[in-house]
């Protein structure tokens, strides 16, 4: 029997009403959210994440605007990027896309960006914040895979989740998130690397299997107990098709998975429309 779908779009959508709904309540008291995505380089994956996250902002009807810097953008030009947009009233949530270019830092650019406009809640404070439990804009992917779990009815409370990556966009938040407390949270949690000798020992004992590390396959039939619930949310490209992180005959174990196209991407973007939305409801007392 092939698993259940964990398919994004009516998870993403229940996100965009709620948002649409608050929207309309700000723009009654003279408050447009706005949302400024930066973009170094031409990379085609990268700007075609940056066109749909724009997309959703017209059909929210958020201000948006992308900062388009050439790939041979100074670290130093990058920050200067950030402190106009620090700066500008209209914006509520800056957002870096990532990756950078080699020659750039991700980390001390997020160090330059004020943590009361970081959208995509990388920001050291943030992440601390997180941390500690504390309320903070969420990293989209992981605050997108929680929602997922959540709007399906599986249960997380007590359950082994174990993460494949443990980079600061993906792996180390949903970490936290997971092992937190409240609804989509109270796991156990095992965070391993892409390189552990033997990944299996591993996530054959997870009941929630997520899968990040952005290399096609690397998570096959033989490494996932019967059951399971699978998430891939690690991706690459082949020219213009997108490769999952985890093997399509996973699907014949899992009892649920995510779809090759339309399963985490659309829920991050939702994340964070809904960031950058608290952002902006953080000026008044909504």
């Amino acid at each position: 029997m092939s698993a259940k779908l964990l398919e994004g779009k009516p998870v993403a959508d229940a996100v965009l009403d709620d948002v649409r709904t608050r929207v309309a309540r700000l723009r009654s008291r003279g408050i447009r959210p706005g949302l400024a995505t930066v973009l170094v380089g031409d990379d085609p994956a990268s700007a075609g994440y940056v066109r749909k996250k724009h997309e959703a902002c017209a059909a929210c009807d958020f201000h948006s605007q992308n900062v388009q810097l050439p790939a041979a953008t100074t670290q130093s030009e990058l920050h200067a990027t950030l402190h106009r947009l620090n700066a500008d009233e209209q914006i509520r949530g800056v957002l870096i896309q990532h990756p950078l270019p080699a020659h750039l830092n991700l980390a001390r650019a997020l160090l330059e960006l004020s943590p009361n406009k970081d959208a995509d809640g990388l920001h050291p404070t943030n992440m601390g914040r997180l941390a500690l439990g504390l309320t903070a804009p969420v990293p989209c992917t992981p605050a997108g895979i929680q929602a997922m779990l959540l709007h399906y009815g599986i249960p997380t409370a007590g359950r082994h989740v174990v993460i494949l990556g443990r980079g600061p966009t993906l792996g180390r938040p949903l970490s936290l998130l997971m092992s937190g407390r409240g609804a989509g949270a109270d796991s156990a949690v095992t965070v391993i690397h892409s390189a552990v000798t033997d990944l299996t020992v591993f996530t054959r004992n997870a009941d929630i299997l997520v899968a990040g590390v952005g290399q096609p396959g690397i998570v096959t039939p033989s490494m996932v107990r019967q059951g399971a619930v699978v998430i891939s949310a690690g991706i690459s490209w082949s020219g213009k098709r997108l490769l999952p992180d985890v093997d399509e005959d996973v699907s014949h174990k899992a009892s649920w998975i995510t779809p090759r196209l339309g399963g985490v991407g659309v829920t991050t973007v939702a994340m964070l429309l809904r960031n950058t939305l608290r952002l902006a409801e953080s000026l008044i007392n909504v």
